[in-house]
């Protein structure tokens, strides 16, 4: 029919019907009318009364009117449950007509607007939950997140293990890192909403500012933005770039063929492998884009907390729903915390004294303990008893075995006596160096069902520092000495 329509215009009926091998009789009547076969078929009609026809406009519409939101699987169970004589098998026709409803009459949806980027001019910050990849260290679930930083134009990542919430100095640490790291910074910085960085009370972002953060951003002269509230495809370059990192920690993981790590340093350098063979496939672009970056300061700034605190009577302090013990001597001192997302440094004064390993509350907002039993042992060696109510007395066992020992030596013999033999074998771990090793001792006789003997574990871990060792001296004989008054002997001397 082509060929002929074709034909028919430089051809005459029947010479274009002759050119296209059709009959005379077809050609006249394509010429008469030339609409297609499917156009000249009649539509379809319904086959079966339509079972809507009472009730979508009275009753499924103005649903759709109040609710645009709803689903169209609660729409069928309603309708189901005013109309049982229905049957299931509306539930394609009514989706259908709810589709076409919404696409005539519904409401207008967001757009979203495709962006132009320019490289050094964005980069964005945010934080990812990884609970779903189920990291185990050293045997026990790692409660993290992931702090995630992105240069828009270049695809340039960093990321950074978290063991808190979104905090400030979360933020400030992983940021400053990632910057460090790319050797420049970018005009301007994005975040969501971000407790760290914007109070949330104000529609203008520049009135809800945080001081630190806003200062935290000068320092590096970049502009700190946002999206708007719940809105979270505005940060979509790296909002989409979370699911692509989640992928390649797990395929890692499969590859390694285990989800535990030995320590959190283990498994930082894991997740920072990972992130490095990322960005080695955008390593041109991240050159283009590392020219464009603005010169970074000559330091870093602050990414830590500083908090004045006393030390108590307990031996230790109480910061953010959580007791950390120090060693007595520091009992009345006042210190200058530095809080860290995972550790505390302290300092009296301007001197550095130790590093602690920062703690959590528990879920549960109560209290929690960071104990160190090297802290407490001498106090503890003097009021044994101490240990049956101690507030902190599951935290004071540095190992399983320790708490265990305890836990058994409790059930077979009298308090007072438990009490004294458990702080016996901490002060032997101490004093000599042996926790570990004690630990295995201490299981072995778990295993066996027998109650620790502290005189051959004394002998065991012999010798005991504590003991004065016999030096025998050898005197020379009074007369050795004569020889230097001699007459002669200071003559002979000269």
């Amino acid at each position: 029919m082509r060929l002929f329509m074709k034909l028919r215009q430089t051809h005459s009926i029947a010479v274009a019907a002759a050119k296209s091998s059709i009959s005379s009789a077809t050609a006249y009547r394509i010429d008469s009318d030339n609409r297609l076969p499917s156009q000249k078929k009649l539509p379809r009609e319904r086959r079966r009364p339509d079972p809507l026809v009472n009730i979508f406009d009275a009753e499924v519409v103005p649903i759709l009117q109040s609710s645009p939101g709803i689903r169209s699987v609660a729409l069928y169970d309603e309708m189901l449950r005013r109309h049982p004589e229905l049957g299931m098998g509306i539930r394609r026709t009514l989706e259908r007509r709810i589709s076409a409803w919404r696409a005539m009459l519904g409401q207008d949806q967001e757009v979203i607007f495709r962006q132009i980027h320019e490289p050094g001019k964005l980069g964005q910050s945010d934080f990812t939950d990884m609970d779903s990849i189920g990291i185990r260290v050293a045997g026990v679930p790692l409660d993290h997140l992931l702090y995630h930083f992105r240069l828009v134009w270049s695809g340039f990542e960093h990321a950074h293990v978290i063991l808190g919430g979104e905090s400030f100095v979360a933020l400030a640490e992983g940021l400053q890192n990632a910057l460090w790291s790319v050797g420049g910074t970018p005009l301007n910085h994005r975040t969501d909403s971000l407790s760290a960085a914007f109070r949330n009370l104000d529609k203008d972002a520049k009135q809800d500012l945080t001081q630190r953060y806003e200062q935290l951003c000068a320092h590096y002269l970049m502009t700190p933005t946002r999206n708007n509230k719940g809105i979270a495809h505005e940060n979509g370059s790296i909002e989409s770039s979370h699911g692509h990192l989640k992928s390649a920690v797990k395929d890692a993981l499969l590859m390694r063929g285990s989800n535990d790590f030995d320590d959190l340093d283990a498994y930082r350098s894991f997740i920072d492998e990972i992130v490095s063979r990322r960005n080695a496939l955008k390593g041109k672009r991240t050159d283009v884009e590392r020219a464009h970056l603005q010169r970074l300061p000559e330091r870093r700034t602050t990414d830590f907390e500083e908090i004045v605190l006393r030390v108590s009577r307990t031996g230790g302090f109480t910061l953010r729903k959580v007791f950390y013990t120090v060693p007595s001597r520091l009992i009345g001192h006042t210190l200058r915390i530095r809080l860290f997302d995972d550790r505390l440094d302290l300092f009296v004064g301007g001197t550095p004294l130790m590093t602690l390993t920062r703690g959590r509350a528990q879920p549960s907002g109560k209290h929690s303990q960071i104990v160190d039993y090297r802290h407490v042992i001498h106090s503890l060696r003097r009021k044994p008893m101490a240990l049956m109510g101690l507030v902190y007395r599951d935290q004071l066992f540095p190992r399983q075995a320790y708490r265990q020992t305890f836990e058994r030596l409790i059930e077979r013999m009298p308090e007072k006596q438990a009490c004294k033999l458990v702080v016996e074998l901490l002060a032997l771990a101490h004093d000599r160096g042996c926790e570990a090793e004690l630990a295995d001792q201490l299981q072995i006789g778990l295993d066996a069902g027998t109650l620790p003997n502290m005189k051959r574990l004394n002998a065991l871990f012999a010798p005991d520092p504590a003991a004065i060792p016999g030096v025998v001296v050898q005197l020379a004989p009074l007369s050795s000495y004569e020889v230097l008054i001699a007459p002669n002997a200071m003559g002979d001397a000269a």
